[in-house]
């Protein structure tokens, strides 16, 4: 069953349509919100976000293709799926539609029950999405995605709350000029897997760690708040009452170091390394270092 908790965006210029939509949308319990062009669209999306969109194709002014890339420019929108509506079937029009962002296309005119099956599979599909990037949050992995340009692309529910409370965003949406900037020649530089960029101009220190390119074109980063070592060092000490040593591990376990690593940078040996470990895990409670860096991140984070 479809929760009446659902939003749909319905964006046409025709009032008939929007009329026929309303009344199968309603019946089928969601909340119906209208745009009659592309324009009222982004206004509407600037202040609300919905569950799902219904775009029109074929639009005056600015059509439901240039719509869609708009839309899919504001990173809040990354997991809403849009589906076009359209009255043209040819292959032309229907690759122009996914291309510019859209998951799915219906013809008109329009079967509601074929309509209202599409929507449950695509709102389906969106809340996997959006529990995969509430889980990452709660193990206390704070990622985002941004292009070749600097532009954020996508990001974990608690990396817009980092970013907006930093002044790293502008309208609680898209990066700030000089965030993006500061990105854009960064990524230009092409930084190997596990550099970090210390962002400038911000009212909270913000760092950014290069994880992976995906597809050719994404770039993986991981956000953190910019401590420095020894507070986050005495902040683990006295959360988890572990020793100096014990927190110092723990912090570069927290930062996706392995033994050899931890023993380089503490001038100790691995075994020595996996001594403290062993302590560790007794003190969190936990069985392996994979869940004691969870718990490490998600506290630092909340400090």
């Amino acid at each position: 069953m479809i929760s009446n908790s659902n939003v749909v965006l319905v964006v046409d210029d025709s009032i008939d349509s929007i009329h026929m939509l309303n009344d199968v949308l309603e019946d089928a319990k969601f909340t119906v919100l209208v745009a009659l062009e592309g324009t009222q669209a982004l206004t509407i999306t600037q202040n609300i976000r919905p569950d799902i969109i219904l775009l029109d194709a074929i639009m005056p002014n600015m059509d439901g293709f240039e719509t869609c890339k708009r839309l899919k420019q504001n990173p809040q929108l990354a997991d809403v799926p849009i589906i076009f509506m359209t009255g043209l079937s040819d292959t032309e029009h229907i690759v122009m539609g996914l291309g510019a962002g859209g998951v799915d296309y219906i013809t008109k005119p329009i079967k509601a029950d074929e309509l209202i099956a599409r929507m449950q599979v695509h709102l389906a599909n969106a809340r996997i999405t959006q529990s995969a990037r509430a889980a990452l949050d709660t193990a206390g992995q704070y990622l985002l995605t941004i292009n070749a340009l600097g532009n954020l692309v996508w990001a974990t529910p608690q990396v817009y709350q980092l970013l907006d409370n930093s002044g790293a965003t502008q309208d609680s949406i898209a990066l700030t000029p000089s965030i993006t900037q500061q990105l854009r020649d960064w990524i230009s530089h092409k930084p190997e897997t596990g550099r970090q960029l210390l962002l400038q101009q911000l009212s909270t220190e913000l760092s950014v760690e290069m994880l992976n390119l995906i597809d050719g074109k994404e770039y993986l980063l991981r956000l953190t708040p910019a401590h420095k070592p020894a507070d986050d060092t005495q902040s683990l000490k006295q959360q988890f009452a572990v020793t100096g040593r014990e927190a110092d591990v723990l912090l570069w376990i927290a930062n996706g170091k392995t033994n050899r690593e931890i023993g380089q940078i503490l001038e100790m040996s691995p075994r020595t390394v996996n001594k403290h470990l062993e302590q560790i895990f007794k003190k969190l409670g936990v069985e392996n270092r994979t869940s004691a860096a969870a718990i490490a991140i998600r506290s630092l984070a909340r400090g």
